[in-house]
């Protein structure tokens, strides 16, 4: 099986595109991996550490090719407030959840949580469920987000269905 061995930022993609793999926040950080891309493209993500894979970045192939990473929609919470700070006193709630959190201009956006919904709702502002790609925040350390990974894989934060098998690889499993 072709392998993915490193990876291409969206700012500097040069190469061939023959594919693309759609996958949603928790599949776009990994290490190892077995892949199939929307085309039908089999390959192994074989990266040499965890790595976050953004939109618009590509994996590059042993051969040279590029299969293009796209953030799939998924659940989401699309949290609002009243005004700048009511949003940001929600945003420290949400912090002291220890959850991955988009944070927009004016919304703040996490994994669908119906208890959370209520919380956030109890305190005054909104919470709307939508569809859309998750981009949340990197984390103030180095290797935050595969903590932040480990953190809610084990904590039910997210509903985590995708089967496992000897090759899925999370993060934070002996790397």
């Amino acid at each position: 099986m072709i392998r993915a061995t490193h990876v291409q930022r969206r700012d500097a993609l040069s190469g061939e595109i023959v594919d693309r793999i759609v996958l949603d926040h928790g599949d776009r950080h990994r290490r190892r991996m077995a892949m199939r891309a929307a085309g039908g493209l089999s390959f192994l993500l074989d990266l040499p550490e965890p790595t976050v894979l953004d939109d618009g970045d590509a994996l590059v192939l042993q051969d040279g090719r590029l299969v293009w990473v796209e953030a799939a929609p998924e659940p989401l919470l699309e949290i609002r407030a009243a005004d700048d700070h009511a949003l940001k006193r929600l945003i420290w709630h949400i912090g002291n959840r220890h959850i991955p959190a988009e944070i927009g201009t004016d919304a703040v956006y996490i994994g669908f949580d119906h208890v959370l919904a209520e919380m956030v709702r109890g305190l005054g502002g909104s919470a709307e469920p939508v569809q859309r790609p998750f981009r949340p925040e990197g984390g103030a350390y180095a290797g935050e987000a595969a903590s932040q990974h480990h953190h809610a894989h084990h904590h039910g934060h997210h509903p985590h269905d995708h089967p496992h098998d000897h090759l899925h690889d999370h993060p934070h499993a002996h790397d």
